[in-house]
């Protein structure tokens, strides 16, 4: 076959990758720090007490230092393989073994992972692999409660389980253990209990939810994800709490994060297992492929060996005491800040909070919770340089502002009850929030799959998210909106606004 003419024109090769020249010029460092900086400055802070959730601050100068110097020795290092850096082993051992002294069982085995969301979907894992292996489970499906957190859907729709949702106590916000109770059936691979759930910052009935599991051979999981590493040391403050951890019979895993009140950096949590067997469940291994054999314990293959070292090194700086005197600074902050609020006109706190997370609601002159006064609230406080999580209404659950207490903020509650008293004023002179009845209407017809990327757009131009990257100043009306739609018209319409922000 002759060979093509160097003169002969071919066909244009379209590179897998962009040039170099669409790489920016290199830059000196100092030059680039600065404009990380500056981008920092536009966010929520994340330290002095004044951002009410995301933000877990022991209000300790020195334990950020600590925390990057630790993670800044182990960076380089690749948890991937224990074998090859078994200093990564002996860490995690440390770590779970802190936490399985706390909350676990003689024989308890867990790991160290990125953070709550990858504990849950662990234990969700296992849970399902154990029903199938132990039971025979081909349709596995998952008891929680309506507060149970949403990482638990997350897990739920990346594994293939049903969820089964329960409501709460509309007064108590707690789980209802009997209804929970009937809702487990034959194809039950696991049961959640909260301590305390998110939402509300209520702790469930963990013991008579995991005998109700126990008595039907299932296994019961404990989301501690917040108060895993709190409320132990609020009972050492002489504080009644009900157990919730590993010892409860039934009680057969629990996660626990070491970045909320553990108080190091995010991502570090730690999800327990009753024994090693359950663990198992938990793993993934693979050796039919001709490079190395994988065994892979949590969701990730290769990371940072920096996000253990940094949980360790808070973990044996602070120690039982220091953890019980910071609890003892979020109590105190507590008991400070609930009579306030509940002496503020029209403010009615949610359930019985269990030490450190705290919702209200705000009443309307007819006696009733009024969204618009919350969603106004929440603006008139944001504009004061207070962040307090608006929170939509949920199957008959109230809206509501969400508050999580930190060592930091224990000498900020008298500033924020001034402020808040001045807000409430000044939400009640707002204009009241109305969402046209007839996009209601609209919206209760719409078919989230079926909607076209320019129906969406409209719709979030309609709310006032344009999709060029930011929010309206006041958020009260497009939030009024969002609670008012359909479910699954919101989250389409979230996941849509997310991703213009994501644009490329």
């Amino acid at each position: 076959m002759p060979r093509e003419s160097a003169a002969e024109p071919t066909e244009p090769t379209v590179s897998a990758v962009r040039p170099a020249s669409a790489l920016p010029p290199g830059r000196p460092a100092e030059q680039l720090l600065a404009e990380l900086r500056d981008l920092r400055a536009a966010d929520a802070p994340t330290r002095g007490g004044r951002t009410f959730a995301y933000v877990y601050d022991a209000g300790l100068p020195d334990l950020d230092e600590l925390t990057e110097a630790a993670y800044g020795v182990f960076a380089t290092v690749n948890g991937l393989d224990p074998t090859v850096f078994p200093s990564v082993a002996r860490l995690e051992n440390d770590v779970v073994g802190a936490v399985s002294a706390i909350l676990g069982v003689p024989g308890a085995q867990g790991s160290f992972t990125s953070g709550g969301t990858e504990s849950i979907l662990l234990a969700v894992k296992a849970a399902r692999g154990h029903a199938r292996s132990a039971r025979g489970v081909t349709r596995p499906q998952l008891v929680l409660p309506s507060t149970a957190h949403a990482a638990f859907h997350k897990a739920a729709h990346y594994l293939g389980l049903e969820p089964v949702v329960v409501p709460v106590d509309p007064l108590t916000f707690r789980a209802d253990a009997p209804a929970v109770a009937n809702a487990i059936t034959e194809r039950t691979a696991l049961v959640v209990a909260s301590a305390p759930s998110y939402a509300h910052g209520v702790l469930d009935p963990v013991a008579e939810i995991a005998a109700a599991a126990e008595a039907r051979g299932v296994l019961c999981h404990v989301d501690a994800c917040i108060g895993g590493w709190f409320l132990p040391f609020l009972a050492r403050v002489g504080l009644p709490i009900e157990p919730f951890g590993l010892s409860v019979p039934g009680v057969t895993s629990i996660s626990v994060d070491l970045h909320k009140y553990g108080y190091a950096h995010k991502g570090a949590s730690v999800v327990l297992y009753r024994d090693a067997e359950l663990r198992r469940h938990q793993y993934f291994a693979y050796a039919g492929w001709p490079g190395y054999p994988v065994v892979n314990p949590t969701v990730q293959g290769t990371k940072s060996g920096g996000l253990l070292a940094q949980a360790w090194a808070v973990l044996h700086h602070l120690g039982h005491d220091g953890y019980t005197a910071l609890a003892r600074r979020v109590a105190l902050a507590a008991d400070q800040l609930l009579p306030g609020l509940r002496s503020l006109d029209g403010i009615r706190v949610l359930g019985d909070p269990a030490g450190s997370l705290i919702a209200f609601t705000v009443h309307s002159s007819a006696g009733t919770p009024d969204l618009g006064l919350v969603l106004h609230l929440a603006d008139e406080m944001r504009e004061r340089g207070w962040y307090l999580q608006p929170q939509l209404s949920c199957d008959g659950l109230p809206p509501n502002l969400h508050l999580t207490l930190t060592p930091a903020t224990s000498d900020r509650v008298e500033p924020l009850l001034a402020d808040l008293a001045e807000a409430l004023t000044a939400a009640r002179a707002c204009e009241p929030v109305i969402v046209d009845p007839a996009l209601v209407e609209l919206g209760a017809t719409l078919d989230p799959d079926t909607l076209t990327p320019e129906d969406v757009a409209g719709f979030l131009a309609f709310a006032g998210l344009d999709g060029a990257g930011g929010l309206p100043t006041r958020t009260a009306p497009v939030l009024a909106l969002l609670d008012a739609l359909p479910p699954r018209l919101k989250e389409r319409m979230l996941t849509e606004f997310v991703g213009s922000l994501f644009r490329i």
